[in-house]
């Protein structure tokens, strides 16, 4: 049936069922023919109410207030129908379904959620009718929202359709961003295909394995540094004190030049004989480029004069570390006399870690003199050891020997005990000892004395090693390789993926479109949830079941519903 619209405009021909959208525009519907559907779900009211011919429903349109693409179907009594914008007011239609009442319609099993059984189905399966679908698709392939039949915009389909309320894909947090970018190792190696396809990315297998026993190394190395830097690093080097001392003689008493307190004499201090001592030093062939004060390596330096000279309470010079302590390079005393002075240095070595002597005993038993309490443990359970004196069934217990039961004074002790027992019996270690002699011989204005002992410093390599491990610009740079690899390895994985997919095409085009058709279908299902028994619905006789009547009215209907709303897009557009 073809024809003209209200504005003269040619209308395209209606389907078999069309009168509907004939009668809505005022025509005569079209007689009945072999194409009408004898559907009860299309036939609309006749004159008196009653049930009228098929394809001779009467559809109005709803007033400004109701949605544009929106009908309704008059009938005097039945129960209504809603879905995908469809309102009818038609008998019932059982479907058979087992186990339901006679008043089962399609309305309740349609606002459920549910559709009548399909053979090989099971109860929970969700298949939309062919045809028109009365759910709404999970989604598109694309992720897009796409509408419900082809040429239908979605404006169309939104006052109609009973949506599910699917989550928007939320943005990557920082933190998952972060999680994305960490790749494995595996993510690096090319398929052997491709290596097979691209003989030179040999070359680049290679490399990756050379690459993975690089970070192996690497990774040993680093926890082999970690467990060294736990530990004191400290070699023993050669400090170098210099001591030395000068004497001023008094001034003649016959030189009148002056007297004191006038501007040309010479002030009283100065006309007695003084001398000064110094105390200075140097590590030898130190190969750090910043100096350590000499003051450092000392916890304490005390100076002894001659008692007889200087009296009880003037003979004594002493410095003691304290934590506000200024380092310095020396230090210097100075003090009147013109006698020669015998002097004793007393220098405290600063030990880090702390060390301490041995009581007599117990360092002839475990030759050891002074160490540090670590060491002294040590040497002492390997003493233990070595001697077996571990309890054989309490291994808590010590059974000492006869030198132990001198040196604790007890037989028997626990290893709990120990550190109690030693702390007794350790003691400051023994100060070095310089004893010196401070010459006023005139004819030997500057006299000096070199002593050489040993030191312990840090080792150069721990800063090394600490700023190894605290690095992290190499990191960088290497994070950034890596991400560019793996983008790289990507690429030429899609690049192989494409050309196997043209590949396939250009040797059986015939065979490898059905099976694509075929994937594609699958995938559509899948997407869609959708689930189906392909092999029922490839034959004929699945298509001649009852369902299939309603769905193929829906069809038509929807297809109705698309030209109407076509007519009146250009009907707005004409009387604009």
């Amino acid at each position: 049936m073809s024809g003209r619209g209200a504005g003269g405009f040619p209308l395209p021909p209606l389907s078999p069922g069309g009168g509907a959208v004939a009668a809505a525009l005022g025509a005569p519907p079209p007689p009945a023919g072999p194409g009408m559907l004898p559907n009860p779900a299309l036939r609309g009211p006749g004159p008196s109410g009653g049930m009228g011919v098929p394809g001779a429903a009467a559809f109005r349109p709803m007033g400004p207030a109701g949605p544009a693409a929106q009908y309704q179907v008059r009938k005097a009594g039945g129960r209504r129908l809603e879905g995908a914008g469809l309102v009818s007011q038609g008998p019932q239609v059982r479907t058979g379904r087992p186990g339901d009442t006679a008043g089962g319609t399609v309305e309740g099993w349609w606002q459920a959620g549910q559709s009548p059984l399909r053979p090989g189905m099971s109860p929970g399966s969700r298949m939309p009718m062919a045809g028109l679908q009365v759910g709404p698709p999970a989604g598109s392939p694309f992720g897009t929202a796409a509408p419900l039949r082809p040429g239908m915009p979605p404006t169309m389909m939104d006052p109609f359709r009973k949506r599910l309320l699917v989550p928007q894909a939320q943005p990557p947090m920082p933190a998952q961003r972060r999680g994305l970018k960490r790749r494995k190792m595996a993510d690096k190696v090319l398929p052997q295909r491709i290596r097979e396809l691209v003989p030179e990315s040999q070359a680049y297998m290679d490399l990756l394995a050379f690459e993975r026993k690089l970070d192996q190394t690497i990774a040993r190395k680093r926890m082999e540094i970690q467990e060294a830097i736990k530990k004191p690093l400290t070699q023993k080097r050669k400090l170098r004190i210099y001591i030395s001392n000068t004497f001023s003689p008094s001034k003649a008493d016959g030189d009148n030049s002056g007297t004191a307190g006038t501007p040309g004499g010479t002030p009283a201090a100065d006309k007695v004989a003084s001398w000064e001592l110094r105390v200075e030093g140097k590590l030898l062939d130190d190969p750090s480029k910043q100096k350590r004060k000499f003051s450092s390596f000392f916890k304490s330096l005390v100076i002894e004069l001659d008692k007889e000279l200087y009296g009880p309470d003037n003979h004594l010079v002493e410095w003691h570390r304290m934590p506000t302590t200024q380092e310095t390079d020396g230090f210097q005393v100075k003090r009147p006399g013109d006698l020669n002075v015998k002097c004793t240095l007393l220098l405290m070595l600063d030990h880090q870690p702390p060390q301490y002597k041995l009581d007599p005993r117990l360092a002839r038993l475990l030759g050891v003199h002074t160490q540090t309490r670590a060491a002294i443990m040590q040497a002492l359970w390997l003493y233990i050891k070595h001697n077996q004196l571990q309890d054989g069934h309490e291994r808590e217990y010590i059974n000492c020997n006869r030198y132990f039961r001198q040196i604790f004074s007890c037989g028997r002790l626990r290893f709990s005990e120990i550190p109690m027992k030693l702390a007794g019996l350790l003691q400051h270690p023994d100060p070095i000892v310089i004893n010196h002699v401070i010459s006023v011989d005139p004819n030997d204005q500057k006299k000096t004395a070199c002593y050489d002992i040993d030191v312990e410093v840090d080792d150069p390599l721990k800063a090394q090693m600490s700023n190894f491990l605290a690095s992290t610009t190499n990191q960088q740079e290497i994070a950034s390789l890596d991400v560019k690899i793996h983008e790289t390895i990507e690429s030429i994985n899609q690049l192989k993926t494409q050309r196997d997919f043209m590949l396939s095409f250009s040797t059986e085009p015939q065979d490898f479109i059905q099976e694509w058709l075929r994937s594609q279908r699958r995938d559509l299902k899948i997407i869609t949830d959708v689930i189906g028994n392909p092999e029922e619905e490839r034959r004929a006789a699945f298509y001649h079941q009852p369902w299939a009547q309603e769905a193929v009215g829906r069809h038509i209907f929807a297809k109705v519903q698309q030209r109407r709303q076509e007519l009146e897009q250009v009907l707005g557009i004409r009387l604009t």
